[in-house]
């Protein structure tokens, strides 16, 4: 087969070239992938071939190594673990020599496939030989070989943990790294490179970070870098910086205030990427002190991992200067533009930051700042200082901005109806946001909003909701901060007169020509959520009301026919919000009894909508529309029967979604509502549904995600059929113990540690479920014989210490349930169990009231079991 010919194929602008290239690349791939893999890094490193199929044979190459998904990632490392040696040996020798190229795209793309092996391969102790060449080459004469090998040392940091290498490696490939950055590099595309798989090469440096002269030599290179007349170089050695500053912060005294005079000369001076790297700097040190503060309260014993150095505190009376000017460096239309980042955004973003970490001492360093430009016949001035003053609404104490926002409020209030620039509207409705967001709920004898003020409030933001889609966008917030001020206010809120008003003006907003191409459509409806969530009793009979026009909303877009692809994509969105208003809805008034009666009414109207909506097939909607259901079920109680013969389908397609494994976890998650609602009427489904359910679990293609809502859904499915889980129960416990015995012994980051907490709290969810469910019943023997293994579970998460306060509540529930239903039957065990003592006396006396409350029973629990 003449590769560089299907190759050249497979990027044709002719689709039936480009199909069949791609066809007997994979009937290749299947026949014989040693072979495939050889001739692909063949082309690659042959000089001769042309740079497209080169840089394509190195893509596909790549990708025949990793992959997003995981269980795909897991198949593509076992398959090149067993591929033949030899085949191996020939690909990694055309890899290294490829890397001297004098192509650049070539020597590029096999740094990353070089690093993609080394990822699979150094783990398993093979490849020792990698790191040694790559150094060698890095003494080479030809810069371009230096800089390609520099750069696969950059990828390979990045796949592989520090674990794998060892320090007397990582010291030559620090010392490699740092002499390939220091001014007496010549080759910028070498020192660039150098400065590049430095930043992924920190990780590796703890133990040359505390060593002082290494550090201090790592710092110099780094700082000297900032300054190379190189605008790349720049920007990159920034980077460098801002890693160091969270990896290393307990170590930055010594460099801190030159750090400040580099930073300070780069965001006044330099182009924008390397001044937005020198801004990010600063967030990211403020980041590590507001992590550090709220860890320890801000009360220091000489024993907290990190002491905070209140770098921010004491650089502030020169560092929010310098971020007060980068306010006034905008661009025209960055409102207009979704993703826009600039200098002025950082800046403001920064000194966000700065005010959450200081608190109070910010305020009086920007408040001249906002008086002085407020008024300025230049917009630009003006919106620096309407954002100077959004930006510290969250951080200093209400006493101390409270006096000064009842003074802005008016004139903010008359900026957002006459202020001539739409981006000083824009920003003044995203400040009002913050002011409603951050202090109207707090207990400061001054209120923001008074009945005086609130119809004047109201009245200009459903003006301003007229004005341009990114003001009104912006509006839209400002309402739905304000709205949530008064959540739960009971009988009565100040914006209660206005609800007809205010719901009016949304739902006209949702219908605006130009509301297209903006996110105006969902900011409406999601404050239109916002509105009605928080609403009092007194607004019940016009929520009511609302159900009739959503639901008209939502059979019109059922009705049109014959669309694009594009307007079907917004038509879905649109049956997505619709959807969720619904749900909103729904939730509201089931809540109280009287309003739940008056909605009955159109119960199976809406269900018929939702179910029509299910035959659209696509992600959000069927999302929400299984959301809105769920609510649904839970307001109607046991009448949901009704509808389940024609729902279940939908159910089972839900819960069979691997692909969108969001729309499965929602379902799993309205089974469990319709489980609670039915009771023993789900008892017809529970077949269908456990035996998906347990499929679902042994797929190693469902997202771990969806995993725990599966076993707390078992304990909601036992507690409704109550002793009819029998049936289940065999391969239920199997299911859980396995589970329970992969989540004791899990080390590893943060997301896996918060992840192993979701699987446990699942599991006992189950338990918990399954217990109850039994309880009163002559079959709760069945139990008995799985009690050992759940205290033992429970005893090796106690052993842990990792668990977070709702694992801790609903293990110690567990422990209660468990003495509760069983009885006498449980006592021996509970007193033989290692930890239950132990685990119960340290829940009793939590400070979370939940696990105190939930302990306190399982106390009582057991000391009956016992004592019977």
């Amino acid at each position: 087969m003449e590769v560089t010919q299907v190759l050249f194929n497979a990027q044709s602008i002719d689709g039936t070239v480009r199909k069949n290239a791609e066809e007997s690349l994979k009937q290749f791939q299947e026949q014989n992938l040693p072979g495939f893999l050889l001739s692909l890094s063949g082309e690659l490193a042959n000089e001769e071939k042309p740079i497209e199929t080169r840089k394509l044979a190195g893509l596909i190459l790549k990708n025949a190594l990793d992959a997003k998904e995981q269980h795909r990632k897991f198949e593509l490392v076992q398959r090149w673990l067993l591929l033949d040696a030899t085949a191996k040996s020939q690909i990694k020798a055309c890899l290294l020599q490829t890397l001297s190229s004098p192509v650049f795209d070539a020597r590029s793309t096999t740094s990353q496939v070089i690093a993609k092996v080394a990822g699979i391969e150094l783990p398993q102790k093979q490849w020792p030989e990698l790191i040694g060449s790559l150094l060698s080459n890095v003494h080479q004469i030809p810069a371009h070989a230096k800089q390609a090998t520099l750069e696969t040392l950059g990828y390979l940091c990045e796949e592989v943990s520090p674990d794998v290498i060892d320090q007397d490696q990582v010291n030559k490939i620090l010392t490699a790294v740092v002499q390939g950055m220091s001014a007496s590099e010549g080759n910028i595309d070498v020192r660039l490179a150098a400065t590049r798989a430095l930043y992924n090469a920190l990780g590796f440096a703890q133990a040359n970070f505390s060593n002082d002269m290494e550090r201090d030599y790592i710092m110099r290179v780094v700082c000297e870098a900032t300054l190379s007349p190189e605008v790349r170089i720049r920007q990159a050695a920034f980077e460098c910086l801002v890693s160091i500053s969270s990896t290393y912060y307990e170590k930055l005294t010594p460099y801190i205030q030159d750090i400040f005079n580099i930073t300070s000369k780069a965001v006044r001076e330099d182009e924008e990427p390397v001044a937005l790297q020198a801004i990010e700097f600063w967030s990211s040190i403020c980041d590590e002190e507001i992590d550090i503060l709220e860890e320890y309260g801000g009360e220091f014993t000489g024993d907290s991992d990190v002491p905070c150095f209140y770098f921010i505190k004491k650089a502030l009376p020169a560092l929010v200067p310098m971020l007060l000017e980068t306010l006034l460096k905008q661009e025209e239309d960055q409102d207009q533009d979704e993703g826009a980042w600039n200098i002025a955004m950082a800046g403001g973003t920064c000194l966000g930051l700065v005010a959450r970490t200081v608190g109070d001492d910010i305020v009086p360093l920007v408040v001249p700042f906002v008086e002085e430009n407020i008024t300025k016949p230049e917009w630009k001035q003006r919106e620096a200082a309407t954002y100077a003053f959004g930006s510290i609404l969250d951080g200093p104490s209400p006493e101390k901005l409270i006096p000064l926002v009842n003074v802005a409020l008016t004139f903010m209030l008359s900026a957002l109806t006459k202020d001539p620039n739409s981006q000083v509207k824009d920003t003044t409705a995203w400040a009002l946001g913050r002011i409603f967001e951050f202090l109207l709920g707090s207990a400061v004898d001054l209120p923001i909003i008074t009945q005086a003020n609130c119809q004047q409030i109201v009245t200009v933001l459903l003006q301003s909701m007229k004005d341009t889609p990114n003001v009104a966008e912006k509006v839209c917030g400002a309402l739905y901060f304000l709205a949530q001020g008064y959540e739960g206010e009971g009988e009565s809120s100040p914006l209660t007169p206005f609800f007809q008003e205010i719901v009016q003006s949304l739902l006209t907003v949702t219908h605006r020509e130009d509301v297209g191409d903006s996110r105006l459509r969902t900011a409406a409806y999601e404050t239109l959520n916002e509105v009605v969530r928080c609403s009092t009793i007194e607004t019940a009979p016009l929520v009511l009301q609302l159900v009739a026009v959503i639901m008209m909303e939502l059979h019109n877009t059922l009705e049109s026919q014959k669309l694009s692809s594009d307007e079907r994509e917004k038509q879905s969105e649109l049956q997505g919000l619709l959807c969720g208003c619904l749900q909103v809805i729904i939730q509201k008034l089931g809540s109280s009894e009287t309003t739940k009666y008056a909605f009955m009414q159109y119960a199976d109207q809406i269900m018929g909508l939702f179910l029509r909506v299910f035959a659209c097939r696509s992600a959000t909607v069927h999302e929400e529309a299984m959301l809105a259901i769920g609510a649904l079920a839970y307001a109607i109680g046991a009448d949901f029967a009704k509808y389940m013969p024609e729902f279940y389908r939908y159910l089972e397609m839900g819960l069979q979604n691997f692909e969108e494994y969001q729309v499965c976890a929602v379902t799993v998650g309205v089974v469990g509502d319709i489980s609670r609602a039915l009771e023993e009427k789900i008892v017809p489904y529970c077949d269908g549904i456990m035996t998906q359910l347990l499929k679902n679990l042994s797929s190693n293609q469902l997202h771990r995600s969806v995993k725990p809502p599966i076993f707390s859904c078992f304990g909601d499915i036992a507690l409704a059929v109550e002793e009819y889980f029998e049936k289940y129960l065999m391969w239920a416990m199997s299911a859980l113990q396995s589970a329970a015995d992969l989540s004791t012994h899990i080390a590893g980051d943060d997301e896996l540690v918060e992840y192993t907490n979701s699987l446990r709290n699942g599991i006992l969810e189950a338990y918990s479920g399954i217990f109850q469910g039994f309880k009163n019943s002559p079959k709760t023997q069945l139990l008995i014989p799985y009690a050992p293994h759940i205290l033992q579970f429970l005893d090796g998460i106690y052993m842990e210490k990792d668990m977070d306060d709702m694992v801790m509540k609903t293990a110690i529930g567990v422990l209660g349930d468990l003495a509760d239903t069983l009885g006498n039957h449980a006592s021996s065990m509970i007193q033989q169990s290692v930890s239950s003592k132990d685990f119960l006396n340290e829940c009793l006396s939590s400070e979370d009231l939940l696990v105190k409350e939930s302990a306190q029973w399982a106390k009582l629990a057991i000391s009956r079991a016992i004592s019977v």
